[in-house]
């Protein structure tokens, strides 16, 4: 794929492969620094003055970053490998430990911006958990550039906050474009919370 003339591009184009990007220190803290502020954004109950006092310091954030806003591939986030979530703020703080051909397998753990309700995780956060791994288990097992095409999730048991989880996944089969894939969440000791199955597509050339 050329490269655009634009920082400004459709989202909707094929998929590119991006290399891995190794940002500075402070992205990272930054990163974690935006995590905590996403916690308390969905739990606080403070008086008025400090929701207007919050939000004008969000607006003089946004101002500060608004100019180095970049193009998809260009900055570091979603392909910072070693960080939670590739520094990625929409993926949950899992870290990859095992990428292989064999399988995928990443640690993390949930936090209060992914409640749901009763003290545990929201369940829509776990497909998208399962859609990370999918994605990571194509790319690990050298498969083509590949779309969901069918995610399922199994919930065994409700999933809590502030606990080290585990994802594991792998190939289950291939066929032609097809990439059959299998996973687990558990907790540290091997608990199941859930398990899923996915179909990953490989992209026709120029197809979105």
């Amino acid at each position: 794929m050329s490269e655009p003339d634009s920082d400004k591009v459709d989202l909707r184009s094929e998929i590119p492969r991006f290399k891995p990007a190794t940002p500075p220190p402070a992205f990272g803290e930054f990163v974690e620094t935006m995590r905590r502020l996403q916690d308390l954004a969905v739990c606080i109950d403070a008086p008025a003055e400090v929701y207007a006092d919050a939000r004008d310091r969000a607006a003089e954030l946004v101002e500060l970053l608004t100019p180095f806003e970049a193009r998809e591939g260009k900055g570091p986030a979603n392909r910072s490998m070693l960080l939670p979530g590739r520094g990625s703020l929409l993926m949950p703080p899992f870290t990859v430990e095992k990428f292989d051909e064999e399988s995928v397998v990443a640690r993390g753990v949930l936090r209060r911006y992914h409640l749901g309700g009763g003290g545990v995780a929201h369940g829509g956060v776990l497909p998208l958990i399962f859609d990370d791994n999918f994605g990571n288990v194509v790319f690990a097992a050298k498969r083509p550039i590949s779309r969901t095409a069918y995610l399922h999730v199994n919930y065994r048991k409700v999933t809590p906050l502030d606990v080290p989880l585990v994802i594991e996944g792998k190939v289950d089969r291939v066929d032609g474009r097809k990439t059959f894939i299998t996973a687990r969440l558990t907790e540290e000791d091997g608990t199941l919370l859930a398990d899923g199955e996915g179909l990953m597509v490989q992209l026709l050339p120029g197809q979105p």
